[in-house]
Order: structure tokens, then C-alpha cells, then sequence
């Protein structure tokens, strides 16, 4: 029985053995492409280069490698660190050669921080066993540091270099430490020249130290293009813009995203100001186009002068002379900006009236005949003009204001008139010549004539005599009144268009009456006559 224990303990013990993993029997490294940053546990904690701890956890196996110095257990414990478990991930054969093509599904040629660089079996500088070590630093694609440990060797931090050999079969990637985004970054705006771009860095995890931007266009770099803010120049049309962004943090693998725009397109100049065109539009003067204003200003403006919308020869500056060729057309200019990138952009502005010969000429002023009072007639005549056949046209006003339907060049006076100040508005026009206008006023405001009644009552020695006055468009007037029967007199004032006077004294017989209404400023004065016979005593 004793015998047949001790057999069951080599059986277990030779099983166990099997599931070790083989040491490699030489694991070298071709020190032409490599440069030792640091030695052993010690030294490299002293030149500030750390084992994580593996000093002190050497002791142990991971994923059934060896324990002490050997490169498999030292990077199965850094991949357990990272949070994967205690299990070698495939069956099989757990040599460093072994590790690549076991896992083949998840290893390329792209270093990256936390990945694996893995050398194949008898891949320079490993042995027939292969090698692995852990990517602290990805320097460029073609430079790495790793850190490592020897089968029957020491720990090594190590810079690695492509050229010459020795560089790794492979990277594995089981678990990188990579800044990945969370949220994607984007462009905003719309690519076109001189249109402001800019870059929204997106979300990353872990957060990043810093996140840099570099512009593309077709691929190539562009010069000096490395925030976030791009206003794409006229040599980037047509050409497909990328913002590619780069986000890092130490101890990672930067983060990188491309976003991608459609082609440049051309810039559009956006009009600051309109321009205006100044001056007379008469034969003689000049006309000046007031020059627009654009963002961004272009390189070259050009102006081209229009008469009914042709173009005048050799008309291309800023001001136009006018001749009698351009009488009866309406005079405009265009200006066009261009620039290199940029889509023309082209404006109009277009004079106020067709070009005339010139202004109507009076000669010698209008008139208006008549007499500005209540149902008189006035009538303007004109004054003369040149040219002769200049047709006039009317226009009565009262009080500086347009009388309805007064158009005419009589008109009659009206009851609401009365006190006011008429005047007529004279539009002299011809075709080709510029209209001119002559304002002809009344003299005198608008009076009214008043009606005087009389009605006289007589008894001994006296004279009742009454007035009612009333007028167009005043039919209550106001003022004084002197009434006068034979040699005696007497005034009176007249209220809402009415007074009462008596004249005594008088003697018999039959006596001329004489009533005087002095009038207002606006009802004009007025006599009336009558007789009455005084009774005698009996």
C-alpha cells in the first residue's frame, strides 16, 4: 500500500507537471534594436521604472506558468491586474511561441499600451520557447517600451525599435489600456471657404489629459490646422476635410477618432452693405455708384453701368455721365466681387427715375385771378414755360392741404372756406424733362358777403329799427352796426347775427333809414337803406 501511494504521488505530481508550462531554454534579446532602460527589481524602481508589484508576487503562478523569473508568469500577472481572471483564455500549450497563434483572433501588428508583444518561436531575439513582455509606451508605430522578465534571466524596462530586427511578431490584445470615446466627435458647420469650422472633441474614457486636433484635407495634413476652430482657405476647395483628434493620458494608448466632411465648397461673400446710386438723373450731371460692402472682402470688384438693363460700352467705373442718349432710360449698375474660392457675388442698385433732358423752365410766374370770397370763381393761369407744350396739371389746396376732387384749373369758392388761405399747386410735365412744381398762393384769406335785412317800427317821436345779418359760411356774425334815421345816429352791436336800435327824438314825417354793418375779418361789410314815416301828434 505504501508503495502504491507513493505511485498515485508521481502520477499527480508528473499530471502537474504537465500543466507547467515548459521554460524556454534561452530567451536572448538582440541588443541592436534594443536599449535597456533599466535592470533588475531594484534598479528599475530606483531609475523610476516599477514591477506592479510582481517583486513581490513572483512567488506565485498565474495561468500555470512558471513562477520566479519568467516572462509568461510576469504577463499573465499584469493581464490579471487589469481585471482578467486566473485562467489561461485558451487549451494548449502556455509557451510564450504559443501565446499568438493560440489567440490569433485577437493579435495584429498595432502596439498599444497594455497590449502583448509577442515573439514567435526562434523570431529574433527570442528562443525556441518565443517571448512575451507588457507595451508600457507606445512611442510611434515603429518604437515601443516595453517591460519584461527572463526565464533564468532579470526584469527589464526596454526600448524597442523596428528597424534592424527584432521587433515583435505580434501585439495581443486582451486588454489594452486604451482612451476610447464614449461620445463621437463631430464637425460643426458647413465646410466652404472662409465658413468657420469647428471641432466638438467628443467624450472619452478614461477622461483625458489633454485632447489635441489636426486638420486633413484629402488625407494630407494641412499646415499649421491644429485647434479645434478651421475656416477652410480657397486652396483647400473641393478637397474632403477630416478633423482627425487625438485624445491621451498617461499610461494609455491615445484615443483617436477621424470625422470627416463632403468636399470644400465654394465661399460665399455675404453683402455688408447695398449699393446706392447718388446724384440727378438729368442730362449733364453724374451719376455715382456709392460702392456695396461684403464679408470677407474679395479680391476684385468690378462694376458694369445698365441703361434698361444693356450694357453701356466702356461704362465700368464708379460714375456715370449723362448724355442725351440716356434720356427715357432708366440708369442702374452691377457690381460683381470675386475672389480665388469664392463664388461671385453680384449686386444691383438702380437710380431713381428715368433720365431726363432737364427740369421744366418757368420763365415768368402763374397767377390766380379772382376774388377770394364765397362763390367767386378763381382761376390760376399759367406762367411761361420751356419748353411751350409742357402740359400743367391742378391741384387746390387749403390751408397747404389738398382739396378733394379740386383739380381744375378754376374753382369756386366754398362756405368752408370762409377764413382760410387757398392756394394751387402747378405740376408742369413733359416726357423726358424732369417735372417741376410752382405753388401760387391767394393773396388774402377767403371772405364771405353778407346779407343785411332791415325792418323798421315807428310811433310818435321814435324809431325801432331791427337788423338780422347773415352770411355764407358765417351765418351768425358778429360786429358793429350804425344805424342812422334822418339826421340822428345811433350804434349797436350785433349778437348771433341780430340787433335791435331806437332812434328817438324824432320829428314827423317820413325819414331815410341808413344801416352799416362794419363786418369781420372774414364777412365783408354792408349797407342797407329803407324809409319810415314818424307819426304827428293829433
Amino acid at each position: 500500500m505504501r508503495r502504491a501511494g507513493h505511485l498515485v504521488k508521481l502520477v499527480v505530481g508528473a499530471l502537474a507537471l504537465v500543466l507547467l508550462v515548459t521554460p524556454t531554454t534561452v530567451e536572448r534579446i538582440n541588443l541592436s534594436t534594443s536599449t535597456y532602460l533599466c535592470s533588475g527589481y531594484a534598479g528599475c524602481q530606483a531609475a523610476g521604472y516599477g514591477n506592479y508589484g510582481y517583486r513581490q508576487a513572483s512567488g506565485t503562478s498565474y495561468w500555470q506558468m512558471y513562477v520566479g523569473h519568467n516572462c509568461t508568469n510576469y504577463v499573465a500577472y499584469r493581464l490579471i491586474q487589469t481585471g482578467m481572471p486566473d485562467l489561461r483564455p485558451w487549451k494548449g500549450s502556455g509557451n510564450a511561441s504559443n501565446w499568438g497563434v493560440a489567440m490569433a483572433s485577437i493579435t495584429d501588428q498595432t502596439p498599444t499600451v497594455g497590449s502583448v508583444a509577442w515573439y514567435g518561436s526562434r523570431v529574433a531575439p527570442a528562443g525556441a520557447n518565443g517571448h512575451v513582455a507588457i507595451v508600457e509606451q507606445v512611442i510611434s508605430d515603429t518604437e515601443i517600451v516595453v517591460s519584461e522578465d527572463y526565464w533564468g534571466g532579470d526584469f527589464h524596462w526596454r526600448r524597442v525599435t523596428k528597424t534592424g530586427g527584432g521587433w515583435p511578431s505580434g501585439f495581443i490584445h486582451f486588454n489594452d489600456r486604451v482612451v476610447a470615446p464614449t461620445t463621437a466627435p463631430a464637425i460643426v458647420g458647413s465646410p466652404a471657404v472662409g465658413a468657420p469650422l469647428e471641432v466638438a472633441a467628443g467624450a472619452w474614457t478614461p477622461t483625458p489629459t489633454s485632447v489635441t486636433v489636426r486638420w486633413l484635407a484629402d488625407g494630407a495634413a494641412i499646415p499649421g490646422a491644429t485647434s479645434a476652430a478651421y475656416v477652410p482657405t480657397p486652396d483647400v476647395k473641393g478637397k474632403a476635410l477630416a478633423a482627425e483628434v487625438t485624445a491621451s493620458l498617461d499610461g494609455y494608448t491615445a484615443g483617436r477618432a477621424v470625422v470627416a466632411t463632403a468636399p470644400v465648397a465654394p465661399g460665399v461673400f455675404q453683402p455688408a452693405a447695398p449699393p446706392t446710386i447718388q446724384g440727378t438723373p438729368e442730362v449733364g450731371q453724374t451719376l455715382t455708384l456709392g460702392a456695396p460692402s461684403w464679408s470677407p472682402q474679395p479680391a476684385k470688384v468690378a462694376t458694369q453701368w445698365y441703361a434698361d438693363g444693356k450694357a453701356l460700352p466702356k461704362a465700368t467705373g464708379g460714375s456715370l455721365v449723362l448724355t442725351r442718349d440716356h434720356i427715357g432710360a432708366l440708369i442702374s449698375a452691377r457690381t460683381t466681387a470675386s475672389a480665388s474660392g469664392y463664388k461671385k457675388s453680384r449686386t444691383t442698385a438702380s437710380a431713381p427715375a428715368v433720365v431726363a433732358a432737364k427740369a421744366i423752365a418757368i420763365t415768368s410766374p402763374s397767377r390766380i385771378k379772382g376774388t377770394p370770397q364765397v362763390g367767386s370763381r378763381l382761376v390760376a393761369r399759367v406762367g411761361t414755360v420751356r419748353p411751350g407744350d409742357a402740359k400743367a396739371t391742378f391741384t387746390w389746396l387749403r390751408d397747404g392741404r389738398r382739396i378733394a376732387k379740386a383739380t381744375k384749373p378754376t374753382y369756386t369758392v366754398r362756405k368752408g372756406d370762409v377764413g382760410r388761405h387757398l392756394s394751387v399747386r402747378i405740376t408742369l410735365a413733359r416726357r423726358h424733362f424732369r417735372d417741376t412744381t410752382q405753388d401760387v398762393a391767394v393773396a388774402t384769406p377767403v371772405t364771405t358777403v353778407p346779407e343785411v335785412k332791415v325792418r323798421s317800427d315807428a310811433s310818435r317821436k321814435r324809431v325801432a329799427v331791427d337788423v338780422r345779418v347773415r352770411a355764407p359760411g358765417v351765418p351768425r356774425p358778429e360786429g358793429t352796426v350804425t344805424v342812422t334815421v334822418g339826421r340822428r345816429t345811433v350804434e349797436v352791436q350785433l349778437v348771433k347775427g341780430k340787433a335791435r336800435a331806437v332812434v328817438r327824438g324824432l320829428r314827423p314825417g317820413t325819414k331815410p333809414v341808413v344801416v352799416r354793418y362794419a363786418g369781420t375779418d372774414v364777412v365783408q361789410a354792408k349797407v342797407a337803406r329803407s324809409r319810415v314815416t314818424v307819426p304827428s301828434r293829433r
